[in-house]
């Protein structure tokens, strides 16, 4: 017993005659009625009685057929669920990132992926660094994007990317218009800076000291928006990400801060762990917007 001859007895049955069973099969007439000749030597009872040019199907026949199309439909579903697998249909990824990355960058890069892959699933989680080099570690997500400047063995970096920090202010603001800003401009200015536990933080701080500055910061916050956001209200002078001061749009006027303080963000992944076809898709969509965004070097 064998699989061509169980298709020629399902098609035999199905069509309810040789001659069909041989078209749709596209195979003569005689290999299907040796084929079902040889799975009736093979099984030790007849399928078929010939009457007037007719096959008419045996009880036993009928029988077998129960258990034969149930063979065929499993084998139909596994055809299905690859095909589903092959053009992610059933795909589930689950990624962290920076709120930062969540406005524009993120949102332009799923709706990408969601016109070449419809039907696959993503579930973003939005946080801090920190907390999204734990979920890459601890392999509860498939990518992250996060700054960090730690090397780890439970986590691979993908890709590195350099952005920098900018000046946040109101449009109306008298400096709003300057093509760079130093800590000597921001002397005395209200500041809105970053939490002082995140890596730009020390960066900022560290600015204003080598200019011999105490910088006038009347506000702390984190995510980076919405330092960004007090800014737009008129609050003081923020200095953020570029990533956070594009997305304020018209809101806020943004001018480039000096010296140079870098807003490093790295992809990662699970040490040890491959990206699923699905995962590795929605990467190259992210990279993609992350590298659009930022001026080639």
């Amino acid at each position: 017993m064998n699989q061509r001859q169980l298709m020629a007895f399902r098609a035999a049955m199905v069509l309810g005659s040789i001659t069909a069973a041989a078209k749709e099969l596209n195979v003569s007439q005689p290999a299907v009625s040796r084929l079902i000749a040889d799975l009736e030597f093979s099984l030790g009872f007849p399928l078929f009685t010939r009457q007037t040019g007719r096959i008419v199907p045996t009880r036993e026949a009928q029988e077998f057929f129960r258990e034969v199309d149930m063979m065929f439909y499993s084998l139909d579903r596994l055809a299905t669920v690859a095909g589903e697998i092959r053009t992610l249909s059933r795909a589930t990824v689950r990624f962290a990132t920076l709120p930062m990355l969540s406005f524009q960058i993120v949102p332009r890069a799923l709706k990408r992926f969601q016109i070449h892959y419809p039907r696959a699933r993503v579930l973003q989680d939005v946080f801090t660094s920190a907390r999204v080099v734990e979920l890459v570690a601890s392999r509860q997500v498939e990518i992250g994007v996060a700054q960090t400047n730690v090397r780890r063995e439970d986590i691979d970096i993908l890709r590195a990317y350099h952005a920098r920090c900018v000046c946040v202010l109101h449009p109306d603001h008298p400096l709003a218009n300057s093509s760079v800003l130093t800590p000597a401009e921001l002397r005395g200015e209200l500041l809105i800076t970053l939490a002082r536990h995140t890596i730009s933080a020390s960066y900022i701080t560290n600015a204003f000291a080598d200019f011999g500055i105490a910088p006038n910061i009347i506000a702390e916050s984190q995510p980076s928006f919405a330092a960004a956001s007090l800014a737009a209200e008129g609050c003081g002078i923020a200095i953020v990400d570029e990533f956070s001061a594009t997305a304020m749009g018209e809101r806020v006027a943004v001018v480039p801060f000096e010296p140079m303080i870098p807003f490093d963000i790295c992809v990662l992944k699970p040490r040890e762990i491959p990206l699923s076809r699905a995962a590795g898709a929605l990467l190259d969509e992210i990279t993609a917007e992350i590298e659009g965004f930022l001026p080639q070097p």
